[in-house]
């Protein structure tokens, strides 16, 4: 091989994309504990008003109120906390092995799903019309579709394999109606939590180690921070969001 064609090579193979390494389950030695609550201040947005304008017998009629930022006693509800980039530790939690979304009287049910990356989200039509789900990866500001598919009521069931390369989660519409809306966290690790109604997270079992951690919500973005969990120890970290 002559040597021009050899460093060719060496650079092609320097070029490519590295792969990440995948997720391994391992048993967790004196974990550590992450806890915090994810709080909204200031004015709490008004409910967006979407027209109901077809298959009323359906959808029903008037109009569809949709509460994209759900606020109860300065909670911010909807919204996950996750610790980024964790390589290895506990399994993924049980609830997550078949997650499902259904398309019920023209709503996305459940308003929030939460799914591991890489798995396959059933998706459900209950109604007897048409669907289009469209998933987006949320990257930022930016939107790119992860999925696009028809979904007419005798396609009872589909089955769509979920990957992210950039993003933590996905938002959902219905390119046949207009007032579909809804989120999908896509978690690359299990080290996550859902927040509770009083906008609390435990986040537990954790090896022990420096992380970043983020709260992220589907309208409102990502905050994020740092954490340094000690074994067997337990750190606290507040998410704090404000309206106008």
């Amino acid at each position: 091989m002559n040597k021009a064609l050899t460093v060719l090579i060496l650079f092609a193979a320097a070029t490519l994309p590295l792969t990440a390494a995948a997720y391994k389950v391992e048993k967790v030695t004196n974990g550590g504990t992450v806890t915090g609550k994810v709080t909204f201040s200031g004015t709490d947005p008004a409910p967006k008003i979407y027209p109901i304008t077809k298959d009323n017998d359906t959808c029903g009629t008037g109009d569809r109120e949709i509460d994209f930022v759900r606020v109860s006693n300065g909670a911010l509800l909807d919204s996950v906390v996750y610790l980024k980039k964790v390589k290895a530790g506990k399994d993924f939690p049980a609830e997550l092995n078949k997650p499902e979304i259904d398309q019920k009287k023209c709503e996305f049910l459940p308003f929030l799903t939460i799914m591991k990356n890489k798995d396959k989200l059933a998706v459900h039509n209950s109604d007897p019309v048409l669907h289009n789900i469209h998933t987006y990866e949320l990257i930022g500001r930016a939107k790119k579709t992860v999925f696009n598919v028809s979904q007419p009521p005798e396609l009872e069931v589909i089955d769509k394999t979920v990957k992210l390369k950039r993003g933590s989660a996905m938002k959902l519409e219905c390119d046949a109606h207009d007032f579909m809306h809804g989120y999908v966290f896509v978690a690359k690790n299990p080290y996550f939590a859902v927040v509770k109604e009083d906008g609390s997270f435990v986040i537990d079992n954790v090896p022990p180690g420096k992380y970043k951690i983020a709260a992220w919500h589907g309208l409102l973005g990502e905050k994020k921070g740092k954490v340094t969990v000690d074994a067997g120890g337990t750190v606290t970290i507040d998410f704090a969001y404000k309206g106008k």
